[in-house]
């Protein structure tokens, strides 16, 4: 049962009162800027609520994502608490701990999904083992493998010691040195363990507050005395709250190792499983991550081990936390700058081959100012301008605007600096060579990032769902109508062997869950998609560790089939409201912006008109020659501006406004639809689509989509 009734305010003990009713189960989820995650995590917290009562906290940690609008609107019996600043971890789990009334807290992060039986079978776990003060079961990753993060042992100086060496990686069977993640005990097995994951640990209310030893005489003293029976708040011996100077990450180790300490157990069960999408609210690769992470190590070290070991094994601990901690920044550091890092190289280089070109030429030598002051001012500058306007943000590198913006910018920069230093401006022609080099480069470079990912088909495009025809058939409705689609739907298959009726299929239907990994192997999947309306999630983590030795992504789509949501992305399917065109609008692309795109590109197209003509003559596939001929005659109306690269359609069956501010286009934002035949709600679609997102990326990811999907005909 999923109760509604308010919580209790707690006043005495450490945040919990005797006098409250219990009920089976408090839920408690703190939540920072992870929405979709959050809307998934609810959702399948409340299909596990059968046969308990129950009641469900969110602690939103002051979300900028609109998470606490979604709470109210979609899941009115939530118990909502809306934070005004982010607390931490910690705190916010407080906050609901102090309110709850049940039985068993359960501490759940938002970024997971519970199978339907999780929550039962927890809490009769619990029941059965009144020793357990908290308990913890199997964490699937998102590809299905075991996250060893489901139990672990307290990091002793030692234990940590092998960790932060490797040898636990090495050797992971071994009692010894893998005692860290217990990887040499099978995952198969219940077992006694030292800590659990805050992801999703059942906590005994009763551990919070009393000694197992107190409870215990307790029950001798008063027949009928349980453990859950909390009648007696004096004296108590408990674990408490969590500790709120943990801001995020090691809470939990804390929180186990007291609970140990108050005389309880902790246990790990593989009864049951949960999904862990890991890190959402807080990315891995982030310095930030790194701080939290390495900073808890040592606050949990310091608070327990310090009077316990030598004064010469602690500060080799620390050093040692210091040293992986230090590794960590580093590889973050090369993966979020490794683009920046080869713009300033080969733009570095380019102007130095130009500057040994020119000043060869001229028999003169290389002034010392051109290497010391006029390359690294036009190399820092233009990198500056090229993280300024986004360039190095996600998959900002294989933007093509924002590596113009740092050229132009890179190039100002240094006539600038010529104007006051007079004594660098001694070869502007070096300067323009190396100039339209750099820009040349940078264009090229990020063209050809976007045409691998084309090519290499990152990501997931052929893709499959399982779920009913009327889950199956709304996705394709929206995928045929959205310009860039996530994926392409090969078919669905049915939880059963019984066939749709012919009247229902819009999508290929391909059979029975039973043959899914034949479906996979046949049509070449990457990605197998879950509908959430019409299957358990018991079946979709049957699935997903099934199938998880297959190189394939999975994905949920939503109950609102807004959202197809995935190990490190949320794709967003829904088409924009009133306010959201209103808000676009106000933001149009600038005609610069487009021109320097599109120019470009252009002048390669017509460079290439000539052999493209050749080519439609001679080659086997001349009608795909002949179609791309048809289309580089018209650059020069690119150039001219009476067309854009990507416009409308010349006879669209729709009126477009004139403030969209869009011309007829050489290549057109509805020929990338999955349909040849669209309906006017699909073009409307398609179009407010690009009018919220257009770019110099989205209009070469259109011209390549329209081109790949031509040639495969």
């Amino acid at each position: 049962m999923y109760t509604a009734s308010p919580p209790h305010p707690l006043g005495s003990g450490p945040g919990l009162d005797a006098d409250a009713d219990l009920i089976d189960l408090s839920v408690i989820i703190v939540n920072y800027n992870v929405r979709e995650f959050l809307e998934q995590a609810l959702r399948s917290v409340e299909r596990a609520c059968a046969d308990l009562s129950v009641e469900i906290f969110v602690v939103d940690n002051n979300s900028a994502d609109s998470s606490t609008s979604m709470v109210r609107s979609r899941f009115p019996r939530v118990h909502l608490i809306a934070n005004t600043a982010n607390t931490g971890f910690s705190k916010a789990n407080n906050q609901a701990i102090r309110l709850a009334r049940g039985r068993f807290l359960l501490i759940l992060n938002p970024d997971t999904i519970v199978q339907e039986d999780t929550l039962s079978t927890m809490v009769r776990f619990m029941e059965r083992h009144p020793d357990a003060g908290a308990l913890g079961c199997k964490i699937l990753n998102p590809d299905g493998t075991f996250a060893p993060e489901s139990r672990r042992a307290f990091p002793t100086p030692s234990v940590a010691f092998y960790r932060l060496i490797g040898l636990s990686k090495l050797f992971p069977k071994s009692p010894v040195f893998a005692r860290y993640n217990l990887s040499y005990i099978p995952n198969t097995e219940t077992s006694e363990v030292d800590a659990l994951s805050g992801s999703c640990m059942m906590v005994r209310r009763a551990a919070l507050l009393f000694s197992r030893e107190h409870a215990e005489r307790l029950s001798q003293e008063q027949p009928g005395f349980s453990f859950d029976d909390l009648e007696h708040l004096n004296g108590s011996a408990g674990a408490g709250l969590l500790d709120e100077d943990f801001f995020m990450y090691g809470e939990d180790l804390d929180w186990c190792y007291r609970i140990q300490k108050a005389g309880w157990k902790i246990y790990y069960t593989p009864e049951t499983q949960i999904i862990h999408y890991k890190g959402e609210s807080t990315k891995k690769g982030e310095l930030r991550y790194v701080q939290l992470f390495y900073g808890a190590m040592l606050l949990f070290t310091e608070k327990h081990f310090q009077s316990g070991y030598s004064w010469l094994i602690r500060p080799l601990l620390h050093v040692g936390i210091f040293i992986r901690a230090a590794a960590q920044v580093l590889i973050n550091g090369y993966r979020r700058y490794r683009w920046p890092i080869v713009d300033a190289v080969v733009i570095y280089l380019l102007m130095l081959l130009a500057g040994i070109l020119r000043f060869s030429s001229l028999d003169i030598a290389m002034p010392p100012l051109f290497l010391t002051v006029v390359i690294p001012i036009y190399v820092l500058s233009t990198v500056a301008g090229t993280a300024a306007a986004g360039g190095y943000r996600g998959s900002g590198h294989t933007r093509i605007r924002p590596i113009v913006v740092g050229n132009v910018l890179g190039i100002m920069t240094l006539a600038t600096a010529a104007v006051f230093l007079p004594s660098i401006a001694f070869s502007r022609l070096v300067v323009l060579i190396a100039f339209s080099a750099s820009l040349a480069f940078g264009f090229l470079m990020r063209v050809v990032l976007r045409v691998r990912r084309h090519l290499m088909r990152d990501g997931f495009h052929r893709a499959i769902l399982v779920g009913g025809a009327g889950e199956a058939n709304r996705l394709e409705r929206t995928l045929i109508s959205h310009p860039n689609p996530p994926c392409k739907l090969v078919g669905y298959v049915s939880l059963d062997d019984e066939p749709p009726r012919p009247a229902e299929r819009m999508v290929p239907y391909l059979g029975a869950l039973r043959h899914i990994r034949d479906f996979i192997r046949l049509q070449q999947i990457d990605a197998v998609v879950f509908a959430s309306n019409g299957i358990s999630n018991r079946v979709v983590f049957a699935q997903i560790q099934e199938l998880r030795d297959l190189d394939i992504e999975f994905k949920i789509l939503s109950e609102s089939g807004k959202h197809i949501i995935g190990h490190s992305t949320v794709d967003d399917l829904s088409y924009p409201t009133r306010v959201t065109a209103d808000y676009t609008l106000g933001r149009r692309r600038s005609q610069l912006g487009r021109r320097l795109f599109e120019v470009p590109v252009a002048l390669i197209g017509i460079t290439l008109h000539p052999l493209i003509v050749l080519c439609s003559d001679t080659w086997e596939q001349s009608r795909w020659f002949r179609g791309l001929r048809r289309r580089t005659r018209q650059f020069p109306a690119v150039l001219n501006g009476s067309r854009s690269l990507v416009g409308y359609r010349v006879n669209e069956p729709i009126a477009i406004p004139t403030e969209w501010n869009l011309k007829p286009g050489v290549f057109t934002i509805t020929e990338t639809l999955a349909t040849d035949d669209p309906d006017d709600h699909e073009i409307n679609r398609a179009y407010w689509f690009y009018v919220r997102h257009q770019c110099a990326t989205l209009d070469l990811d259109i011209i390549l989509h329209t081109i790949k999907k031509k040639l495969q005909r």
